[in-house]
C-alpha cells in the first residue's frame, strides 16, 4: 500500500496529487468568490487595476515606457566570485562581468524601475552594500555602503526601500534612492528572514523565516510585527539522493521544521505560497486569517516561485538538494502550478541535474531564466516544452534578474512587479 502524504486542510477544496505512484493531499482550489469591483489600496499606491489578478500589468504586452530603451540583458549575481554576468538572451552569451561587493545575493529592480540594484550583503561582514546598475548602459557605478543587504523590497507607495538584514533580524526602511535609514523594524523571532510578498491592498506583507521554519506577518501602516506563525511539516518528503526506487522516491521526513524560502501572493490576493526547502513544495497561507491551509508538494528542495505572465500559472523552482550547499548534478527540476486548480500541471526534471534556484520570467513569457546554484550555470527554460538551455556564469550564481520586465512599478526580489 502506498505511503500517503497526511496533511489538514482546514478550509478549500481537497485535490489528490499522484507522483510516481504516490497519493498527496493538496490544497485545491477554494470555491469561486466574486472578486470586489475595486480595491482600497494603502495611500500612495497604485491602484489595482483588476481585483481577480494583480498580476494583470505584468502581461507581455505591458511593457512600461520608462523601459523602453533599456538593453535585454539577464543579470546574474555571483555569490562565491563577487561579480555579476551579463547574458545577452538573443544570444544566451555572457557579453560581460563585472566585479560588485562581497557576496552578491540578488539582483533587484527598483520601484520607479530605473536601477537595478545588487544586493552584496557580505556574509556577516560589515561590509555590505548595494552597488547600481543602469538599466540603459547595462553598466555599474559605485556602491552604496548599506548594512547586510541579503535582499531589498520596496513599500508598495514607492516611498521607503526594505532592506532585509537577515543576520540582524532586522528589516531596515530606506530612502528608495540614497538608501538612508529612515526607520528599522526588530523580527527577533525571525530568524533567516529573506523574502516577502505583499497584501493586494498594501497594508501588509509576509516575510520568511529561514532559519525558524516560520513566517512573519508585518503591518507596514503601523510599522510592527503582527505575528509569526510556525509552518507545519509533511509526514513524508522527496529523497534528495540517488535511489533504486527512481525519481519521486519519498522518505519519512524527519525535519521538525521547515526551511522557507520565497513567497508569492495568489492573482486575487486571497492566498500567500511559500517554498519550503525542507517540506519539498509550497505551503498555502490564508494572508488576511494569517493561517495555514494547505500544501502542494512539488519537488526536492521547493525555493524560488515565479508567476507566469498572464498570472495563470506558478512556476516553482526545486533546487535538487535539502542541504544549504548542495552536490552539483542534483535533483533539481521546476514544477508548475495552475493557480486557478491548485494542481501541478507539469513537473521538468533538469537534464542531467542541476540546482534551479531564484530568476524570473523573460518579458514575452516564453522562457523562464533561474540560476543554477550548486551548478555555476544559468538554465532557460521553455515554458511551453520545459526544454532547457545551460550557460556558464561565475561561482554560486543567486537571484538573477531578467531585464526589461513588464509592469509599472517593482516591490523588489529578482522583479516582482505591479
Amino acid at each position: 500500500m502506498p505511503l500517503k502524504f497526511k496533511y489538514v486542510v482546514r478550509t478549500g477544496v481537497i485535490a489528490a496529487l499522484s507522483i510516481a505512484g504516490f497519493q498527496f493531499l493538496t490544497a485545491g482550489a477554494a470555491p469561486a468568490i466574486q472578486a470586489a469591483a475595486t480595491v482600497n489600496t494603502v495611500p500612495g499606491m497604485p491602484a489595482v487595476v483588476d481585483a481577480r489578478n494583480l498580476y494583470s500589468e505584468t502581461g507581455a504586452s505591458h511593457l512600461s515606457p520608462q523601459v523602453k530603451d533599456d538593453l535585454q540583458r539577464v543579470y546574474v549575481p555571483n555569490l562565491r566570485s563577487n561579480d555579476v554576468s551579463v547574458i545577452d538572451p538573443q544570444t544566451l552569451k555572457v557579453v560581460d562581468r563585472f566585479k560588485v561587493g562581497k557576496a552578491p545575493q540578488h539582483i533587484v529592480p527598483s520601484w520607479d524601475l530605473r536601477t537595478l540594484w545588487v544586493a552584496n550583503n557580505a556574509e556577516r561582514l560589515d561590509s555590505g552594500s548595494l552597488t547600481p546598475i543602469d538599466p540603459r548602459t547595462g553598466k555599474s557605478s559605485k556602491a552604496l555602503p548599506v548594512d547586510d543587504p541579503y535582499n531589498l523590497y520596496f513599500t508598495p507607495d514607492g516611498k521607503s526601500a526594505i532592506v532585509v538584514a537577515e543576520a540582524k533580524h532586522r528589516l531596515d526602511f530606506r530612502d528608495p534612492h540614497t538608501m538612508a535609514m529612515q526607520y528599522s523594524i526588530s523580527t527577533p523571532q525571525c530568524g533567516g528572514i529573506n523574502h516577502a510578498d505583499f497584501s493586494i491592498d498594501g497594508s501588509y506583507a509576509i516575510f520568511t523565516c529561514e532559519f525558524d521554519g516560520s513566517i512573519a506577518k508585518i503591518d507596514l501602516k503601523n510599522r510592527s510585527v503582527i505575528g509569526y506563525l510556525k509552518l507545519q511539516m509533511p509526514a513524508v518528503r522527496f529523497k534528495d539522493v540517488p535511489s533504486l526506487a527512481g525519481p519521486g522516491a519519498t522518505e519519512i521526513c524527519s525535519s521538525k521544521k521547515g526551511m522557507p524560502q520565497d513567497i508569492r501572493i495568489s492573482p486575487d490576493g486571497k492566498r500567500f505560497y511559500v517554498a519550503d526547502m525542507e517540506a519539498d513544495g509550497v505551503h498555502i497561507i490564508d494572508g488576511d486569517a494569517f493561517k495555514e491551509i494547505g500544501l502542494i508538494p512539488t519537488g526536492v528542495a521547493a525555493h524560488g516561485l515565479y508567476p507566469s505572465r498572464d498570472g495563470s500559472k506558478l512556476y516553482v523552482a526545486n533546487r535538487g538538494s535539502h542541504l544549504i550547499h548542495g552536490p552539483r548534478n542534483g535533483k533539481g527540476s521546476v514544477t508548475v502550478i495552475d493557480f486557478a486548480s491548485g494542481k501541478v500541471v507539469q513537473q521538468w526534471p533538469i537534464p542531467g541535474g542541476g540546482s534551479p534556484d531564484m530568476g524570473n520570467v523573460s518579458a514575452d513569457g516564453k522562457y523562464l531564466w533561474l540560476s543554477g546554484r550548486y551548478d555555476d550555470v544559468v538554465y532557460r527554460i521553455d515554458t511551453t516544452s520545459g526544454a532547457v538551455n545551460k550557460i556558464a556564469v561565475g561561482q554560486e550564481p543567486h537571484g538573477l534578474t531578467v531585464w526589461p520586465q513588464p509592469g509599472r512599478y517593482s516591490l523588489g526580489h529578482t522583479g516582482n512587479l505591479r
